[in-house]
C-alpha cells in the first residue's frame, strides 16, 4: 500500500480457523457464516456507471451506445455527466472565414489539415481572394481518381457538440464540377448500436454537392448521403439541417442523440477528371443553447429513450469543468457561470467556491480524477489541509488504484468522510470492458430513484469494483445494522464488526484494512494501516465477524484482490470513534 513505515502491509494468511491482523493492537477473528446473508432491510445493491460522456460531450459516444453497454454488462443505473460548458456550447465555434490554414475566433484557434484518398495526380488547397465576395476563400482542387480532404478542428474540440439545434451554412462556388467532380461536406456523428440494416459503429453524414440535379437521400449502413445540386460559376449558400437529415436517413434512431464529432470538406474526382471548388463562410447556427437552453435540449433528447431499455435507469448529471473537475449528482441542474475563453482553472480556492455553489443548488459533489494535477503525496496533504475541498465524494476507483487508496487512507485517518467511488470516464460507448478505467460503483439503496441514490452516496453506503473482476456485494455492519460510511462514537474497548463479501471469484482474497484515527493532520500525511488477508474459500459464503479494538479511534474497510493480486473492489470505511471529529459528523453519516 505504500513505502511509509506505518503504512506497510503485513498480511497473515488465515489458517482454517480464522485470521489475525497485525498493527495498532487490533486482534481480528473471523467466523465464517455458511448461508448467504439477506440484504439490509428495505435496500438492495444497485450498480451504477457514474462518469459517462455522450453526445453532449466531445467524444464519439451516444446515449444509446452507453445504454446498450449497461444492458450488456448488467449495470442498473447510468449518470450522464456531460461537461457543463459543452452542454451549453459555451464559446464553441460559431464561424470559419477561410482566411488561412489557421484562424482565431477570439483566442481560440481553428486549424485545417489536408489528406488524400485514392490515386490523385494533383491536389491543392489555396486561400485566395474571393471572387464576387469580400475577404478570402478556400480553393480546393483535385485531379485523378480519389478525394482531397481538408479536415477542420477547433481548439479543445469546441466545434463538436450535439446536433439537435445545429444547422450548418456554407457558401460554395463550383469552378470545375460535374458528376465526376463533386464537393463533399462530411460530418462524423456518434457511435450507435446496430440497427435495421446497420452494423454497430459511428455514423457518417455526407452532403455531396454537384452530384444530382435534385436533392435525394440514400443510406448504406452507417453512411448516409444527401445529394444536392450546385450550379457552376455562381456562389450559393447551402444550408445543412443535420437533425432533419439524420431523422430521414436513419428513422429508427433518436436523431438528436448525435454529436457533430468531425467535419471535413473533400473534392472527389473519378476517371481522371479535375474538380475545383471555392468555399467560404462556414457558420455553426446553434439555436437553443442560451442560458439553461442546452440542459433543456439534453433533457428533450433523453426523453427519446424513455422505456427503451427496461432494467436500466438513467439520470442527468454534470461534469463541472472550468475548475478541477467535479461531478454533480442531484440538485436543480443550474449551470454555473463560465469564463471566456473556457480555460480550466486548477486553483484550489476556485474549486472550493464551485463546490459551495453546487451545494447551494442541492445534490452531492464528487472530486474527479484527483491525481490529474497532483501526486500521491500532494493529494494526501491537500485532502487533509483542505478537508477534501468540501466535496462529498471522490474518485478513488481508477488507475493507479493503489495510489488513490493510499491518499484516501490518509483522509480516513483524519476522519474526513469522503465517499470513495469508482469511475469509467468513458467517452466512446464502444466496449466498457476494454476501457482503461472500468470501475462500477454500487450502493445499498431502496430504489434506483435519483434521491435514493444520492442519499446512499451521501451516507457512504457504497463500494466500487472492476466491471470484469468482481460483481459481488460489500458491506460493514454494526449492532445488526448496515454501517458502512458511518462515524459512530463507541464506548467499549472492543467492537464487533460484521463484514459482507459475496460472490468472490475463484482464487480471490478479501483484505481487511484497519487504520488508526488519530487526527494526525499535516504533521504526518501518511496512512496508519494494517492489512490482513483471508482466502476466497473462507469468505465466499458472505458474513464474517471482526473483533476490533478501538483504541483512540479506528476505521475498517475491505478490499478484494483477484488471483493475480490486483485490487478489483473496495468498500467505504466504517469509522469507530471515541468522540466526534472537530468538524462534527454529517447528518447522513450518523449512526
Amino acid at each position: 500500500m505504500g513505502g511509509a513505515a506505518r503504512a506497510d502491509r503485513r498480511s497473515v494468511l488465515a489458517a482454517a480457523g480464522g485470521l489475525v491482523v497485525a498493527g495498532i493492537g487490533v486482534p481480528v477473528g473471523l467466523a465464517v457464516t455458511r448461508d448467504r446473508p439477506p440484504p439490509p432491510r428495505g435496500r438492495r445493491p444497485i450498480s451504477m456507471a457514474m462518469h459517462l460522456h455522450a453526445s453532449f460531450s466531445e467524444g464519439v459516444a451516444s446515449y444509446a451506445a452507453h445504454l446498450d453497454q449497461a444492458r450488456r454488462n448488467a449495470v442498473d443505473v447510468l449518470w450522464w455527466t456531460d461537461h457543463d460548458f459543452r452542454v451549453a456550447a459555451h464559446d464553441h465555434r460559431r464561424a470559419v472565414r477561410f482566411d488561412g490554414p489557421q484562424e482565431l475566433e477570439g483566442e481560440l484557434a481553428w486549424t485545417w489539415t489536408s489528406a488524400t484518398d485514392g490515386r490523385l495526380t494533383d491536389s491543392a488547397a489555396d486561400f485566395v481572394a474571393a471572387p464576387d465576395a469580400p475577404g478570402r476563400a478556400l480553393r480546393l482542387t483535385a485531379t485523378g481518381a480519389g478525394t482531397h480532404w481538408y479536415a477542420g478542428k477547433a481548439w479543445n474540440w469546441t466545434h463538436t457538440g450535439n446536433i439537435s439545434d445545429t444547422t450548418l451554412h456554407l457558401d460554395v462556388r463550383p469552378e470545375s464540377a460535374g458528376p465526376d467532380a463533386t464537393l463533399t461536406v462530411e460530418v462524423a456523428l456518434s457511435h450507435h448500436p446496430a440497427g435495421p440494416g446497420r452494423p454497430a459503429g459511428q455514423l457518417v453524414l455526407r452532403y455531396r454537392l454537384g452530384a444530382a440535379a435534385t436533392p435525394r437521400h440514400t443510406t448504406d449502413g452507417r453512411h448516409g448521403t444527401v445529394d444536392l445540386p450546385a450550379p457552376t460559376g455562381a456562389w450559393r449558400r447551402h444550408t445543412f439541417d443535420l437533425l432533419a437529415d439524420v431523422r430521414r436517413l436513419w428513422p429508427d434512431l433518436v436523431a438528436g442523440d448525435n454529436s457533430l464529432r468531425g467535419l471535413r470538406l473533400g473534392v472527389t474526382v473519378a476517371g481522371g477528371a479535375r474538380g475545383a471548388y471555392l468555399v467560404d463562410g462556414l457558420v455553426f447556427d446553434r439555436a437553443r443553447r442560451a442560458g439553461q437552453g442546452g440542459e433543456r435540449l439534453r433533457a428533450e433528447v433523453l426523453r427519446g429513450y424513455a422505456g427503451a431499455y427496461p432494467g436500466v435507469t438513467h439520470h442527468r448529471a454534470y461534469e463541472v469543468s472550468m475548475v478541477r473537475h467535479l461531478n454533480w449528482f442531484g440538485g436543480d441542474g443550474t449551470l454555473p457561470r463560465f469564463p471566456s475563453p473556457p480555460y480550466r482553472d486548477n486553483d484550489v480556492d476556485a474549486t472550493e467556491r464551485m463546490v459551495e455553489f453546487l451545494h447551494a443548488h442541492g445534490g452531492v459533489v464528487c472530486w474527479n480524477h484527483p491525481l490529474d494535477v497532483e501526486r500521491r503525496d500532494s493529494l494526501a496533504r491537500l485532502l487533509v489541509a483542505q478537508h477534501g475541498l468540501g466535496a462529498d465524494l471522490i474518485e478513488i476507483g481508477r488507475r493507479p488504484v493503489e495510489d488513490h487508496l493510499w491518499a484516501y487512507d490518509v483522509a480516513a485517518r483524519n476522519a474526513i468522510p469522503l465517499t470513495a467511488v469508482g469511475v469509467t470516464d468513458d467517452h466512446d460507448g464502444t466496449d466498457w470492458r476494454a476501457g482503461r478505467d472500468r470501475w462500477i460503483t454500487s450502493v445499498w439503496a431502496a430504489s434506483t430513484g435519483r434521491d435514493d441514490l444520492v442519499a446512499a452516496l451521501r451516507a457512504g453506503q457504497a463500494w466500487f469494483a472492476d466491471l470484469v473482476g468482481y460483481r459481488g456485494a460489500l458491506d460493514l455492519e454494526l449492532g445488526g445494522r448496515s454501517a458502512m460510511g458511518a462515524l459512530p462514537t463507541v464506548a467499549g474497548d472492543t467492537v464487533t464488526v460484521r463484514l459482507r463479501a459475496t460472490d468472490l471469484p475463484a482464487g480471490a482474497t478479501v483484505e481487511v484494512v484497519t487504520g488508526e484515527v488519530d487526527l494526525a493532520g499535516a504533521a504526518d500525511p501518511t496512512p496508519a494501516i494494517r492489512t490482513g488477508q483471508v482466502p476466497w474459500r473462507q469468505v465466499r459464503q458472505g458474513w464474517h465477524d471482526l473483533s476490533v479494538r478501538v483504541g483512540g479511534g479506528a476505521y475498517v474497510r475491505t478490499q478484494v484482490r483477484d488471483r493475480d493480486g490486483d485490487i478489483v473492489a473496495a468498500s467505504n470505511p466504517l469509522w469507530l470513534l471515541r468522540q466526534a471529529p472537530p468538524r462534527g459528523v454529517p447528518a447522513a453519516r450518523r449512526f
